[in-house]
């Protein structure tokens, strides 16, 4: 075998470990800090302010079931697997456009998709991170009923993460770059004018009904055939899940939706 030929396999190996590696870290299976739990059912009073702190638990870990005290994504394992499935999937088909992720918490699932696109060698498609960085706004319960459920704008402290910070878990891997574009504010003020113009990758993880629509009717329209659309809690939260249903009924949307893990799903958008 030829020294030319060898580096070949030696590539995609070195680039195999630092992407394992990095979801590894992203996750922190690593040093596996403990998670935090808010109690089931709990009133807006009960949850404000209050949650519990457990020993990691690998197996919730696994399936992003706490939210991590340090860790700097709360997905787990499969769905930062899927993430990276179907980021590399539209590398190699040439599936033209960015990667977006509405809610990104601490940043870790773009971390990995700007980490995936510097390991690839990519230079020519950028990561779009949107979030208010302040938490879930509160339920518009008026226009959005299917909101009155889970009090999310109650879990700020854990939620609300600054714009600030997540900029500097970006630069902690070496991944804050030209490439990395920040649209902060509620999905509701920013989307309907994004300079976004091109998808490959859409990832929600909104929660609410009234995020998950409103990156529906702006991003989905630019995604590309061919593209993937993840959504982190459609089989976890029923406000999420209406509104997706909801969406794939008024344009008439039949494409099956396959599930990653316990909680979320995703689907590969026809021509």
């Amino acid at each position: 075998m030829t020294a030319g030929r060898a580096d070949v396999p030696a590539t995609v190996a070195a680039r195999d470990l630092y992407l394992d590696l990095l979801q590894k870290v992203l996750v922190n299976s690593i040093y596996q800090d403990p998670g935090m739990l808010y109690p089931d059912g709990a009133t807006r009073e009960e949850i404000a302010g209050h949650r519990e702190v457990r020993e990691f638990d690998p197996k919730r870990r696994s399936n992003g079931f706490d939210f991590p005290t340090v860790a700097h994504t709360m997905i787990g394992t499969r769905r930062m697997d899927n993430i990276r499935t179907c980021v590399e999937t539209v590398l190699a088909d040439a599936v033209p456009g960015d990667l977006a992720e509405t809610g990104v918490w601490r940043g870790g699932a773009v971390i990995y998709m700007r980490g995936i696109l510097k390991a690839h060698g990519v230079t020519d498609r950028s990561v779009w991170v949107c979030d208010s960085f302040r938490g879930l706004p509160p339920a518009d319960i008026e226009s959005y009923p299917d909101d009155a459920g889970i009090p999310f704008d109650a879990m700020t402290d854990v939620l609300g993460v600054s714009l600030e910070q997540v900029k500097e878990n970006f630069r902690r891997y070496g991944l804050l770059d030209s490439q990395v574009h920040f649209l902060e504010g509620y999905f509701r003020d920013t989307l309907p004018t994004a300079s976004i113009e091109q998808l490959a990758v859409l990832r929600l993880d909104g929660d609410m009904y009234e995020s998950t629509i409103n990156a529906l009717d702006n991003l989905y329209p630019k995604l590309s055939p061919g593209g993937f659309l993840i959504l982190d809690d459609y089989r976890l939260v029923p406000a999420c899940r209406r509104a997706v249903t909801d969406y794939r009924r008024q344009h008439a949307i039949d494409t099956p939706i396959r599930p990653i893990d316990a909680c979320g799903s995703y689907w590969r958008k026809e021509a």
